[in-house]
This record gives structure tokens, sequence and C-alpha cells, in this order.
């Protein structure tokens, strides 16, 4: 699965605990939406272990990968698959690495520019706004301390139809996330040790081509 593959099923901007909306009327989609990206704009970087888990939209054959993420505002972050199989994915935030070492081969790609359209990663190391690039909504009804939250791109995306969100409430803890393409395959995560502004070095996120690999490119520079 390529980097723009795993950019199109990720989007988690809030993973971690934090002032929620507390109201004596339960708060509409967009509220909701508001006070999410309200939290994620007080989180300068993170880290957490995750679990992936992939359904394929046609054989709807599934997929469960683990691994830890580790993201820092504007654009940083890396992504490392433990298990079953080792894969890296690495934005310095001006390029995207996405690498695996069984395929000795190396995808360059150019982290798209601030008025491009959104891609759901990009938007989690601080590019994009909830409230300003999806149309939110809730699809089914809040149950208990859980609200799922759908997030719809205002404009058409190429990879993911729409998102689920599912937070608890009050305290905006995100719980999971699902993302729909736009074959009906879906894409969930899930979080665990989460910590958050630790004021992570750039460092961190500098990727080293390793020896003896193939590097492609999407403009030819290495």
């Amino acid at each position: 699965m390529s980097f723009q593959q795993i950019a199109a099923l990720l989007l988690t901007p809030l993973l971690a605990a934090g002032p929620g909306v507390r109201a004596a009327t339960p708060p509409t989609p967009d509220a909701f939406a508001k006070a999410v990206q309200a939290r994620y704009e007080t989180i300068r970087d993170f880290s957490a272990s995750f679990e992936h888990s992939y359904r394929g939209g046609v054989l709807r054959t599934q997929i469960t990968e683990r691994g830890v993420a580790t993201i820092k505002k504007p654009g940083m972050m890396r992504w490392i698959y433990e298990t079953p199989e080792r894969k890296e994915f690495v934005s310095d935030g001006r390029r995207i690495y996405s690498y695996i070492p069984r395929d000795r081969q190396v995808i360059v790609s150019t982290v798209p520019p601030d008025d491009a359209a959104p891609l759901p990663i990009l938007f989690l190391a601080g590019k994009g706004d909830v409230t300003r690039d999806f149309l939110a909504s809730f699809p089914e009804p809040p149950a208990g301390n859980r609200v799922t939250l759908k997030l719809t791109p205002r404009a058409p995306a190429a990879d993911y139809a729409h998102m689920l969100l599912v937070l608890e409430s009050p305290s905006l803890r995100i719980l999971g996330l699902t993302t729909v393409d736009l074959q009906g395959g879906s894409s969930s995560f899930t979080f665990s040790r989460l910590k958050e502004n630790q004021g992570l070095s750039d460092k961190q996120f500098a990727f080293r081509i390793p020896a003896g690999v193939d590097v492609l490119t999407d403009d030819g520079a290495r």
C-alpha cells in the first residue's frame, strides 16, 4: 500500500483528552466539529501506537497491521508499521517517503501545497480545517459517552468518500476512526498510549534512503 493510499485512509485531528462540548442540549454536528478543530489546534506534536484494519471493497479481504505513529506540525510525520510486515511512511514537511524493505524500493513524492485538497494524513500534520474542508453530520444518534462524527469532503476527493470519527464525549478523546473509499472498502484505526506536545525534534522526521534500493520520484528529483 502506497503512502498516498495510507494518506487517504487517515484522519485523526484529535488524539488526546481535552475540553469538550458541554451544553444543556446535544450539540449540532457543526458545533461538535468546531470543538474538535479547536482542540486539534492546541496539539503541536503527538505519538501513539496504532492498529490498522483494512477491508477491501470487492473481495472483502481483511488485513490487520500494528505500529507506531509520530506527528509534528507542520507537515512532519513518521508511520512505522511493525507487524506483520515492516513498512515506513515518512514526511519531512517537503517530501513523502514510502519504504517497504521487502520490496527494496523507496517512493518519493512531494507534499501537496496548502491550497490543494487536503489529504487526511496531511490534515493530521497541520494542513486543512475540519469545519472549512468537510461537511459534518451524525450518522447515528450519540449513545452514552460515544459520538460518531461523519466528515464528508466539501470538494470531491479522489481516494475516499467520507470518514467516521468515534469520539468520547465530552472529553473529545478519539476512540477510533474509519475511512470509506470510493469502492466501498473501509480502513479502521484504533489508538493507544497517546502522548502529545512532547517537543519532538525535526530530526526525528528525517529519512535516509537505504543503500541498494530503487528510488522512484514523482518529479524526477531524488
